[in-house]
């Protein structure tokens, strides 16, 4: 996956929220594609699928699952997202895996902005690796 539009943009000067909000774009795009690659079904099963995968607790099992791969500067940029005060909380989900999941997004967000495609498919064949046990 390369980086679409404008090369200058510079992750490291956008809030947490801004590149959880970049992050959570990736992140379900990358799942579409994982879940579009297993098996050729009905977009309504793809969806119920997909759902599954993103939603916060999924999301806060994934970081938890892969916390421990992540670089120091990675691990502080999920940090900066999970400590970032969100305006909503999810409805079905606790406000530790809503915030988990904002710091996965954010991580995401940051990956895909700074252009390393290549970092960002490792991560997420950490993530799928461990997909079942979500």
């Amino acid at each position: 996956m390369n980086k679409l539009l404008n090369e200058k943009t510079n992750p490291k000067l956008l809030s947490p929220l801004t590149l959880a909000f970049v992050g959570d774009g990736v992140y379900d795009l990358l799942v579409r594609e994982y879940l579009v690659d297993k098996a050729n079904r009905p977009v309504g099963e793809l969806n119920k699928e997909k759902v599954k995968i993103v939603n916060c607790r999924s999301q806060s099992e994934a970081i938890k699952k892969i916390l421990p791969n992540l670089t120091e500067e990675e691990t502080s940029i999920f940090k900066r997202g999970r400590n970032a005060s969100p305006k909503t909380t999810a409805k079905n989900s606790t406000v530790g895996d809503y915030h988990n999941a904002t710091g996965l997004e954010a991580l995401f967000g940051y990956i895909y902005l700074k252009g390393d495609t290549h970092r960002l498919e490792e991560i997420f064949k950490m993530i799928v690796e461990n997909i079942d046990n979500f």
